[in-house]
Order: structure tokens, then C-alpha cells, then sequence
């Protein structure tokens, strides 16, 4: 007969899967809401992994699978990231796809940084987080709230016009904090657990 494990015998993974980002006001979020489920409504026949939108966050920065011991550290770099920066706004607005119209795979909804805030907290994270001993990013920083990975499917060129011709009202967004995230991937989907919060409070630029 099988028995459930000891909890003082069950080991604690090694990593955490870590990212750092900033969370989405819930107004905004029904709007993303209300415009996912119209995509999902007029095309039914496309099949996509929809992001779960109680999730949805801008990601500035991830770091993957990080030791357990080293996840301070990476608040750390948070806390020197935020420190005596400004809030400031953010428009959400405009649809686009990644890699390209003809061969989309993923559904996007984009980020204007008019004041070049968020660029300079992004590049602010990478040089803290470098100093601590982590990779930098290699890719470019291009800010944007992923809504759904598409898998193919009846109609999905369709699918990719209209959500291209699509008009998503622009939404304003006050950034006042930056989050550690911890991300736990299993068959149900990913849970994130905040790790610590930092916040920016000088006033908006």
C-alpha cells in the first residue's frame, strides 16, 4: 500500500523560476478582458493558449530558474532599481503579433514608454541585477502584454487580420511599484507567488 510522503523527507527544489514585472491595474485588465473575449467569440475555430488574464503582467525581466538562496538577492537588485525613481505612466495600447503577419504566433497588445521611464527602470534592473552576478538580457527590450500563443487552426489568418485592424483603446497605467515574481509551472497553468515588492513612490514624472 502506497503511502504519502513525509513532509520532513520531501526535498525542496533547488531553483525558482523568477521573473520581475509590473502587475496590471484590474480596470485595465477587464478591458484586455472584454477584447480577448471578442477575438475568442468571432473566431471560434482558431486554436490558441489564451494567457490567463487574472495573471497578466509586463514582464521587465526574466531570469529563469534562480537558486533559492540567491532569490534575496535579486530583491535586492529590485530595491537598488526603484530607489529614488519617479512613477510614471504608461499607455497600453495598439495590437500586434510576433514574428511577423504571415507566420504569427503569438498575439500581443503594445506598451508606449512616451517618457522613456520604463526604459530607464528596465535598463536600471539589468545593471543591478549584472552586478549581482546575473546574465543580461540579449534580446531587446520591447515592452508588451502577451494574450495568446495561437496553435494553428481553421481561420487563423483571419483571425491575425482582424486583430490586427482591431482598435484597442488606449488605457493609462501608473507605474508606483516594480515586482519579484516567483512562477510555478504545472499542468493547470502557471501560479505566481510575489516574492517581494518594490515600491516607487516620488510622485509621477
Amino acid at each position: 500500500m502506497s503511502r504519502n510522503p513525509d513532509p520532513k523527507h520531501v526535498k525542496a527544489p533547488a531553483t525558482w523560476r523568477i521573473f520581475c514585472a509590473l502587475d496590471i491595474p484590474d480596470e485595465v485588465r477587464q478591458r484586455i478582458r472584454e477584447h480577448v473575449n471578442w477575438l475568442i467569440r468571432t473566431n471560434p475555430e482558431v486554436r490558441a493558449s489564451w494567457t490567463n488574464l487574472d495573471n497578466i503582467h509586463l514582464t521587465i525581466k526574466f531570469l529563469g530558474d534562480v537558486a533559492v538562496a540567491r532569490v534575496p538577492t535579486i530583491s535586492e537588485a529590485a530595491a537598488a532599481a526603484t530607489n529614488q525613481l519617479r512613477s510614471f505612466t504608461l499607455q497600453i495600447s495598439s495590437c500586434g503579433v510576433f514574428p511577423s503577419p504571415s507566420h504569427a504566433k503569438v498575439l500581443w497588445i503594445g506598451v508606449n514608454d512616451s517618457s522613456g521611464m520604463l526604459s530607464e527602470l528596465q535598463q536600471r534592473l539589468e545593471l543591478e541585477c549584472e552586478k549581482r552576478g546575473f546574465p543580461n538580457e540579449e534580446r531587446v527590450f520591447k515592452p508588451h502584454l502577451t494574450l495568446a500563443r495561437l496553435r494553428g487552426g481553421n481561420n487563423t489568418r483571419a483571425l491575425v487580420e482582424a486583430y490586427l485592424a482591431a482598435d484597442f483603446p488606449a488605457q493609462t497605467v501608473t507605474v508606483n511599484e516594480l515586482i519579484v515574481f516567483r512562477s510555478e509551472l504545472s499542468s493547470r497553468g502557471a501560479k505566481y507567488t510575489a516574492i517581494s515588492k518594490h515600491p516607487i513612490l516620488l510622485g509621477v514624472a
